[in-house]
């Protein structure tokens, strides 16, 4: 929420809230530890990031989305909600072949993990992903400049 542009409609507050209330709706799901709670949290988090930027497109845009690029910064850009959108569609690209990767980006770029935790939330050890991570953002800045990435 820190990378959005000043005045945006979605608060941090009403984020918490909205993917609380999506959480505690969904009765089948077991938690299994505290890494599962917070994949899932960013999973959330996501969605609705995503569907207000996609919302957003369409009442301003006409719901277009242009390609931007990705880089350490993480979308500095002033309109974030078109940039969210191109992300998450790379971000779907990179789960087909890179399920890990994706979720390496899902739990750090969303959720907020550090390195440690996203290793805890994936098992995985801190320098995996960072290894994962390095990949996945090199993948995403080719991917959303238009460079078709073959993995």
């Amino acid at each position: 929420m820190g990378r959005e542009r000043p005045g945006h409609t979605l608060q941090a507050t009403a984020l918490v809230n909205e993917a609380y209330l999506r959480l505690i709706t969904v009765n089948q799901v077991r938690w299994q530890n505290r890494a599962h709670f917070f994949a899932m949290s960013a999973r959330v988090m996501r969605r609705i990031l995503v569907d207000s930027a996609r919302a957003r497109g369409n009442d301003k845009r006409g719901g277009g989305a242009r390609k931007v690029s990705f880089d350490e910064g993480l979308m500095q850009l002033p309109e974030a909600g078109a940039d969210l959108v191109a992300l998450d569609d790379a971000l779907r690209e990179l789960e087909v072949g890179h399920p890990r990767k994706s979720q390496v980006v899902e739990l750090r770029f969303f959720g907020g993990l550090s390195i440690e935790e996203t290793g805890e939330a994936l098992q995985v050890s801190p320098d995996t992903v960072k290894r994962d991570w390095r990949f996945a953002k090199l993948w995403l800045l080719r991917e959303l400049r238009g460079e078709r990435v073959t993995s």
